[in-house]
């Protein structure tokens, strides 16, 4: 039986902005979307006609060629947005209450991920309509230009999703591509599940979803099935179907077996298919759902980094390299991926993308790193890892075989081991800290900083004047360490700066001495903890 070594407090801190810090990147770009004056719904329903007369005679006019031409990008987007309308200060209570579904999206022109966001909405608005026949109105606001109206729909942060329901809203909780938004946005105005009655919708079906969950009943009716229906409505993310004839679900799933009850996730990877051989309730379903939804190899992305994070799998191993290293080492990182499936959870992240990568190669101090880096976090415990070795195929299977069992040594980051030859304050780093501190006979009082720390500097110069002050005490040794840049499992400390008193006899429970006391406060308090031998006063404090 192995067990984990404790994590620090301080990793999960580092951890926590880790996560901040990728989840609102900082790339500053302007919307450029422009704001129709004339989008009532009259107007929107007019233009669509329009659009699909002029579809219809295009192949007829364009003619020559046998193909048809695909509208421009410009072209989708532009017609897309006409189906979303705009909201205004005039019309925004109207909208919500007469209509039974809307669905949201408020947004400010500054803000950078409202203009990567619209796009999307625009297309899943053209899904829902035109293919899906919703009668969900998608609707969107300038929530700085129109704030009581804003207000009103209770709109406080950019971009904000709200699905109103009978003029009721509740958040959206979805993914934030277009597909994921058409998925959401089914499940919470129609059906939850799709119903494939012949060979040609599953062929079609196919074209439109690449990762599904399938079942497959007998009769459409019955416990079993009722679990399979009430799961697809409490998942968000992943659209579910449901097929009668074993021929029907070939087309989607092709070694389905035939029994009467079925269920697998279908997904567009190697690893496409995956069945399910659990008890059909709802829990056991989504905790099929959720350990199996991800491929093998999932490349990170702003966009899907918060079902990432919120992954049950909490043993994740990150592969950071650019894309042609990835593509060299793909196929051993799928093959380990395979063997350790539904346990650990295997994310690239491309090194060049900063604002992925960065704040964790940072957590190593690798964060101008540009070779391949295997690291592994076990987010139950908070805990890092890293391999330290060539990512080989042995190596890696290695590494993940040890961090299964939890023999793993956790990993610390740590400046390289200094000079202290004659230095008044000695520099301890994550390496020595062992023997300077916890191993050393003698007293020592250690100042913990960081180079951000505000009041840091106020409280190094007292510790060098307290260090002159003692430098004749045989007993007594000062030393700082760099906090951010040196970790150590017994070293846990959130406020900088910070002074411990580690006493020759009691290295377990350090002595936090006050930051804010005057040098002959300090000294007195040092004087009341230690005896201090051979102690020569030459100057005053």
């Amino acid at each position: 039986m192995f067990t984990r070594k404790n994590p620090t407090l301080r990793f999960t801190l580092y951890f926590t902005l880790t996560l901040l810090l990728i989840l609102s990147y900082n790339v500053v770009t302007q919307c450029s979307e422009a704001v129709p004056d004339d989008d009532d719904l009259e107007g929107i329903e007019e233009l669509l006609a329009v659009d699909e007369e002029v579809e219809k005679h295009q192949p007829e006019e364009q003619g020559g060629g046998g193909g048809t031409d695909k509208l421009s990008e410009a072209e989708v987007l532009t017609k897309a947005q006409r189906i979303v309308l705009e909201l205004n200060s005039d019309k925004t209570e109207k909208v919500i209450n007469e209509n039974e579904y809307v669905l949201v999206l408020g947004y400010a022109p500054w803000c950078p991920r409202s203009a990567e966001l619209m796009p999307r909405f625009a297309e899943a608005a053209t899904s829902l309509k035109k293919e899906l026949g919703s009668t969900l109105l998608m609707a969107k606001i300038d929530a700085e230009r129109y704030p009581k109206s804003a207000s009103f729909l209770g709109i406080k942060g950019y971009p904000t999703l709200l699905l109103f329901v009978n003029g009721t809203s509740q958040p959206y909780s979805g993914g934030f591509t277009a597909d994921d938004i058409v998925i959401w946005a089914r499940k919470k105005t129609g059906s939850s599940v799709i119903r494939i009655n012949s060979e040609k919708e599953a062929e079609e079906f196919l074209t439109k979803y690449h990762t599904f969950v399938i079942g497959r009943f007998d009769k459409f009716e019955g416990h079993e099935y009722d679990e399979f229906v009430r799961a697809a409505k409490l998942d968000n993310e992943t659209q579910f179907v449901e097929v009668n004839k074993v021929e029907h679900a070939q087309v989607l799933y092709p070694d389905i077996p035939s029994t009467v009850n079925f269920l697998g996730i279908v997904k567009s990877e190697p690893e496409r298919y995956t069945a399910y051989d659990g008890a059909f309730t709802t829990s056991k379903i989504l905790e099929f759902l959720d350990y199996n939804k991800f491929p093998l190899v999932t490349k990170l992305t702003e966009m899907n980094s918060i079902s990432v994070y919120s992954s049950p799998v909490k043993l994740q191993v990150f592969v950071f390299a650019d894309i042609d290293d990835f593509k060299n080492l793909k196929d051993t990182i799928q093959d380990v991926a395979r063997t350790f499936k539904s346990k650990i959870m295997f994310i690239y992240v491309d090194i060049k993308e900063e604002n992925l990568a960065k704040p964790f190669l940072t957590l190593f101090g690798l964060e101008e790193s540009r070779n391949t880096v295997v690291a592994a976090f076990d987010n139950g415990m908070s805990s890092k890892y890293l391999l330290e070795s060539e990512p080989t195929r042995s190596n890696i299977q290695d590494f993940c075989n040890n961090f299964v069992q939890g023999s793993l040594s956790p990993f610390f980051k740590s400046q390289p081991i200094p000079d202290n030859t004659d230095a008044t304050i000695h520099v301890v780093v994550g390496k020595t800290f062992d023997d300077a501190v916890l191993s050393n006979e003698k007293d020592v009082i250690l100042e913990v900083f960081t180079p951000w720390c505000i009041n840091c500097d106020a409280i190094s110069k007292q510790v060098e004047k307290l260090a002159k002050h003692y430098k004749a005490a045989t007993n007594l040794i000062f030393a700082r360490i760099d906090a951010s840049a040196n970790e150590h499992p017994k070293l846990q400390v959130n406020d900088y700066p910070t002074l411990l008193l580690y006493k020759a006899d009691d290295k377990i429970n350090p002595i936090k001495l006050s930051t804010k006391s005057s040098l002959k406060e300090l000294a007195a308090s040092i004087n009341k903890h230690l005896k201090v031998k051979n102690q020569v006063v030459k100057d005053e404090l």
